[in-house]
């Protein structure tokens, strides 16, 4: 008996082009400004200080950007990057700059499976901000 229903995001519920010409040049865009203007928040400082620890090395703010965008252009999957893009897109969403959508289709399955009291969870190599 089927208990639950796991999805993905990006193909699945929402389009990939959103995900790949919004979301993620949003985030290369906004990263010095938003690192800048949320440095003290424990979430943004957390993930400079991961930044430090994987690049081994003791990092200006400014050296931590250099390498965050490094790792966007090389398509890097690292724990603290994701993190940023997650808030970085929460930001977006917040403000206005872009809004998400869900495929039709994708709702209406989720409506159906949600009222025949199946449990749904989202998968996403994204961070926990991403999927919210």
């Amino acid at each position: 008996m089927i208990k639950a229903i796991l999805t993905d995001i990006e193909g699945t519920t929402s389009s990939l082009s959103f995900v790949k010409d919004i979301l993620f040049p949003y985030a290369r865009a906004h990263l010095a400004d938003y690192v800048a203007s949320q440095r003290d928040t424990s979430e943004v400082r957390g993930c400079l200080n991961e930044v430090r620890a994987i690049a081994g090395a003791a990092l200006s703010d400014a050296q931590v950007i250099e390498q965050l965008l490094r790792w966007i252009d090389e398509d890097r999957k690292i724990t603290p990057l994701k993190a940023l893009q997650g808030l970085i897109w929460e930001a977006g969403y917040q403000s206005g700059a872009f809004q998400g959508h869900v495929y039709e289709d994708a709702a209406g399955r989720l409506r159906v499976w949600k009222q025949r009291g199946l449990r749904l969870f989202v998968y996403s190599s994204g961070s926990v901000y991403a999927r919210n």
